[in-house]
């Protein structure tokens, strides 16, 4: 028995395209914005021109869906691999104008050159030079007559034979009849095979993800508002990186900014703030986990689908309840007073920039426990306390960084069943016990990784605990912080690389603390021992080198609150590794006290 899932089929490229022109494989407006270079569109015409293969397209046909009448309606075909080239054909070939990454609208012109039979990407040299046909989307032209193309073109270029130029444009005009191989996935499969395979196929080099498949899901329906929802998730996350593009939509989208969702996202335009500046990816993640209680992107494919889990058929009823509680999250998302609470929440903590936010998915979890408590009505205080421990938990932990679908399907079912509060608290208090702080929180910052979720906590925790910088009188971790300082040794480098360290020995994140770039460059690269007798001088009457403190019992409490051993300042100046070890405990506990404190 064949366990053949898909038919291979040669199309001519003609067929294809008037496919496209017709809707019956969907490649909507706002799918996946064209990422080609004009390059690559010149490079793939030359190869069709050559009769060199193309590769596949790989097209998928929506399964059977029972409409509420009872009858099936067999669905579009859609494209999940090739939508860059067939849009590439579209736009060298048809002329049809193509919108890019940055979300503008553009021509891509590709020339032709008749006598050397060569393309190019059009430019102004090209377009004074008689011997290009600047623009290949005329020879393609339902009223491009070959005859006068010929003659035209023999005109501007004196001495060049008829039959020649003839031979070439008509060589040009056959690449449509060229054949490409459409590999159709049986309608009757699973989503979850589906997935899979689209998965496991590159595109352009770009393998696609559950997000990508789920946004083609969501723009190829039209029926329950797709195309506007796929939209609405593009947008808002453009502008929250380039607030500018507003004017852009207003002006180059008339159905978008007459849609209900222009202004729920039009207060971005005022927003420098990039704390969370999310990917459709993300919006996806939360607005499906908070709405819907799973964590998987494939089950959010199979429901837009309209799976019934129970029956394993496809319903449109299903389909169309679906898209209602997709939309209904997307809104919740890009609601003002919910995105800025969770900003707030994440500020609150000391995460008071987008350097100290680490991985992403603890921020989208962190969001979707904020929505659901909201829709549960629990008190806004007890529900800004329980995001914020469970953020701090989550990084402190790596609970997202592994599998964090597997993770935010287990985590959103536990809520579901056992209500928000007591499942985060019982959660918390498993993960953080007092041997975290004491035995393994030390050992884990054994790294040299400045980005390691442990450094970018111990730096919240400076700035929750309004710590000032290290040997500073005045100025604050959150002044040295938002002023984007860099990070310093209190071991200096060069002082270590001269004894033979290695990168990874001296880069410790135990040896780093946020000071002033005044008094690091006063500290230089002496050793420990000499700048830590000259600060002793310094509270003792002597000369001011470093910083502004001149009081002893001042001075002690900035080494503590820097989690420097004090003894240091009566000259005990450990060996580098047990200062690394005895620094990395006190800094534990003050992530444990800034724990306590959220």
């Amino acid at each position: 028995m064949s366990t053949q899932r898909y038919s291979v089929t040669p199309h001519p490229i003609e067929t294809l395209l008037t496919w496209v022109k017709s809707g019956e494989i969907a490649i909507p407006e706002i799918q996946r914005p064209f990422v080609w270079e004009a390059t690559k569109v010149r490079n793939l015409l030359d190869s069709l021109y050559q009769g060199y293969p193309v590769g596949y397209l790989i097209a998928w046909r929506n399964p059977t869906v029972k409409l509420k009448d009872g009858t099936s309606s067999a669905g579009k075909r859609i494209l999940i691999d090739g939508q860059q080239r067939v849009t590439a054909l579209m736009a060298a070939l048809l002329g049809r104008e193509v919108l890019t990454k940055d979300y503008e609208t553009v021509r891509i012109r590709i020339a032709f050159h008749p006598q050397d039979e060569r393309f190019e990407v059009a430019n102004p040299a090209i377009r004074k030079d008689a011997a290009w046909i600047e623009d290949v989307s005329e020879v393609f032209a339902p009223s491009a007559s070959v005859f006068q193309l010929v003659n035209s073109y023999c005109q501007k270029n004196p001495g060049v034979l008829h039959d020649a130029v003839f031979g070439t444009i008509e060589k040009l005009r056959k690449i449509i009849n060229n054949h490409v191989g459409v590999i159709e996935l049986a309608d009757d499969l699973d989503i979850e095979t589906v997935t899979e395979i689209f998965i496991r196929v590159n595109s352009a080099g770009t393998e696609l993800s559950q997000a990508d498949f789920a946004m083609s899901k969501i723009a190829v329906n039209e029926s329950y508002g797709g195309n506007l929802l796929r939209k609405a998730i593009d947008y808002f996350c453009h502008l929250a990186v380039a607030p500018e593009f507003l004017a852009r939509i207003e002006k180059g989208d008339a159905a978008f900014a007459g849609s209900e969702f222009l202004p729920q996202m039009r207060w971005l335009k005022d927003v420098n703030d990039d704390i969370y500046d999310p990917t459709y990816t993300d919006m996806l993640r939360v607005a499906f986990t908070s709405e819907f209680g799973r964590g998987k992107l494939q089950d959010l494919v199979a429901l837009l689908s309209g799976r019934n889990f129970e029956t394993k058929q496809f319903e449109e009823a299903i389909a169309e309840q679906s898209f209602g509680k997709l939309k209904k999250g997307v809104l919740a998302f890009i609601n003002k007073t919910h995105f800025d609470r969770i900003t707030m929440i994440l500020r609150s903590a000391g995460f008071v920039t987008s350097d100290l936010i680490g991985g992403r998915n603890a921020v989208n979890f962190a969001y979707i426990l904020y929505l659901r408590g909201r829709a549960e009505g629990m008190p806004a205080a007890d529900l800004e306390r329980v995001v914020r421990h469970w953020y701090a938990m989550s990084v402190l932990r790596g609970r997202y960084t592994g599998s964090p679908e597997t993770a935010f399907d287990f985590d959103i079912r536990q809520v579901e069943a056992r209500g928000l509060a007591s499942y985060a608290d019982a959660v918390i208090e498993n993960e953080m016990p007092e041997s975290f702080w004491t035995g393994m929180l030390p050992q884990l910052m054994d790294t040299s990784s400045s980005n390691s979720p442990y450094f970018l906590a111990y730096q919240a925790a400076q700035v929750k605990l309004g710590d000032k910088g290290f040997l500073s009188r005045d100025i604050t971790v959150l002044d040295l912080l938002m002023n984007r300082s860099d990070v310093h040794h209190v071991y200096p480098k060069k002082h270590l690389k001269e004894q033979g360290l290695s990168r990874g020995r001296y880069n410790q994140i135990a040896n780093f603390v946020l000071a002033q770039s005044e008094i690091n460059i006063a500290i230089g690269y002496k050793a420990p021992e000499k700048y830590f007798s000259e600060l002793a001088e310094q509270v003792d009457g002597g000369k001011k080198k470093y910083g502004g403190i001149t009081d002893e019992a001042e001075l002690r409490a900035n080494l503590r609150t820097s989690c420097i051993p004090e003894s240091m300042l009566d000259g005990r100046i450990p060996d580098y590794d047990d200062f690394l070890e005895e620094r990395r405990k006190l800094m534990a506990l003050k992530i444990k006290t800034w724990f306590e404190a959220l």
